[in-house]
């Protein structure tokens, strides 16, 4: 059975920064891609930011280039969100996923198969 289990989330003033984790039990990070995801109150969830098995593969939504980060620890199947300068429209609950998405899914929901239940990031003064 898979698990995924997101931590580091929390309330940071805007131009702040956060690093979240995703830690994949049951699953082979080197076999596949995983993904976070967000979603805000009213809104439809999205793309972020993936990582596939190579770890040198990493693919981001326009809004997060330059200010965010995702990288991969093969032997601990967990990845990271390092999310820099930090706006209010950051401000969503933060999904990790994961699974084994082609090159046309990886920025689509569909693409994955297992999720995290979230962690609320809040950018706010």
């Amino acid at each position: 059975q898979v698990q995924l289990v997101e931590s580091g989330g929390g309330l940071v003033q805007p131009g702040g920064s956060l690093r979240l984790s995703c830690a994949a039990s049951g699953f082979t990070f080197a076999e596949g891609g995983m993904a976070w995801f967000r979603q805000a109150p009213g809104k439809e969830r999205e793309f972020v930011a993936a990582i596939r098995r190579s770890r040198t593969n990493t693919y981001y939504e326009d809004s997060v280039k330059g200010r965010f980060a995702i990288s991969g620890d093969n032997g601990k199947s967990t990845i990271y969100l390092q999310m820099n300068s930090l706006k209010s429209e950051d401000t969503a609950v933060y999904f990790c996923a994961a699974g084994y998405p082609i090159l046309s899914s990886l920025r689509s929901r569909t693409g994955y198969r297992y999720w995290g239940q979230g962690t609320q990031v809040t950018v706010s003064s």
